[in-house]
């Protein structure tokens, strides 16, 4: 039996085949598992936490490692067991949960908390600018790791993202928590914040027209206020006339025509805030006293030094002092009063820039890839970057684009 002759061809192929051949994979984009540890928050009145339940369970079940101190969530009424359900790892101590190579957490850390980290950490936290001391800076120098603040996250609409949320919720809250000292039960002279047909409306006004003046007057128009807005910005009092949609009085700050404000208000809200770190004080105590007895102040600019003469730091226990028959509110960080709500405000954003960094394929590429978030980083592998942080200590510092460019 003749065998067939062979074409050139399928000799050819014979050959080919022989040869080693690429092996088609499954490209995975998360490759990289991330390990992340949250510690309990030990500030007073801190009640936030960075992640809700739903949140670990997404990151969990997309491979990555979630460590949380026992009683993380409590405040913020998530419970260990909803955590643990979701697929987190429940420690009972901080050394455990600094282990992780990411720690994140609401306030900054502590001396001690800094001593536990090690070179190569990554840490998310707060930075709040006017507490900030150069021993502090330089402790986290000295461990070679990567800070970033979330204060100054951007998103891509260049919105500084967690800020705008948390004063979302501080301008809503700030108009109730005026109502509330507005009523009898809180020693107010008992009147209801906006008022009903037949009787004028309660005067509202708000000093500074960003995110959280914005939002105050949302609430306060929609309460049926008569709502007056003051800021030094006519870009700011723009916007917010045309968000809000409806006409609302709108003055630069004029000592004079703010103090005939103040005189017949119900509620005064401050709501300035400084990229210098202290707020401008706008309101004397003269002014303070001219105003209504029984009238509220709520100062959401506090944590700045405030933009009332006569606001006093308080907490959420003591929360307010009376000064000249009006009362004052000075509790700092207002977003806590209202943890759950805040917590799953903040989630929300963390979550997805932890998804990100692990499709990046870690910080580095994350970096590389996001001119936006270099916006956060004050300090890169022990090198500060953050000029205003450099200049007001005197400490050297670099430039991240340089750094993420040489790929450090």
């Amino acid at each position: 039996m003749k065998e067939t002759p062979k074409s050139p061809f399928q000799e050819l192929a014979k050959q080919a085949s022989l040869q080693p051949q690429e092996q088609l994979l499954e490209i995975r984009k998360n490759e990289l598992r991330l390990s992340v540890g949250i510690p309990k928050e030990i500030t007073y009145q801190e009640n936030r936490v960075p992640l809700t339940p739903s949140s670990v369970a997404l990151l969990v079940n997309s491979g990555h490692e979630i460590t949380i101190e026992s009683g993380a969530g409590k405040n913020a009424n998530f419970q260990d067991r909803q955590y643990s359900e979701a697929g987190a790892k429940i420690v009972y101590g901080k050394e455990e949960v600094y282990k992780s190579d990411i720690i994140l957490k609401i306030d900054p850390p502590t001396k001690e908390e800094i001593d536990m980290m090690t070179p190569g950490h990554y840490l998310f936290s707060a930075i709040q600018m006017t507490n900030l001391t150069d021993s502090y800076i330089k402790q986290l120098i000295n461990k070679k790791i990567t800070a970033i603040a979330y204060e100054f996250l951007k998103d891509q609409e260049d919105t500084l993202s967690i800020i705008r949320s948390m004063s979302e919720i501080a301008g809503r809250s700030a108009v109730l928590i005026g109502a509330e000292y507005l009523g009898n039960p809180r020693g107010g002279k008992g009147e209801l914040l906006g008022g009903i047909s037949g009787i004028p409306p309660s005067e509202v006004v708000i000093i500074g027209a960003g995110t959280v003046g914005e939002y105050a007057a949302r609430t306060a128009v929609a309460l049926g206020a008569s709502v007056k807005v003051f800021d030094n910005s006519l870009a700011k009092l723009r916007r917010l006339q045309n968000h809000i949609g409806i006409p609302v009085f709108t003055s630069i700050i004029q000592p004079n025509i703010l103090g005939k404000a103040l005189l017949t208000c119900d509620l005064a809200i401050g709501a300035l805030r400084s990229d210098e770190g202290r707020s401008p004080n706008v309101v004397s105590e003269e002014m303070v006293s001219k105003m209504k007895p029984g009238a509220v102040i709520v100062d959401v600019s506090i944590d700045q030094g405030g933009c009332f003469e006569t606001s006093e730091v308080t907490t959420h226990t003591n929360p307010t002092v009376l000064k000249h028959d009006v009362i004052h509110y000075g509790v700092p960080n207002i977003p806590s009063r209202v943890a759950r709500t805040a917590s799953y405000a903040l989630s929300n954003i963390f979550t997805p820039i932890l998804l990100d960094i692990a499709d990046s394929g870690g910080f580095k590429n994350y970096f590389w890839e996001n001119m936006i978030i270099r916006n956060g980083v004050y300090i890169y592998k022990g090198n500060l970057v953050k000029r205003h942080i450099g200049e007001r200590f005197n400490l050297k510092y670099k430039d991240i684009d340089l750094l993420v460019g040489a790929h450090l």
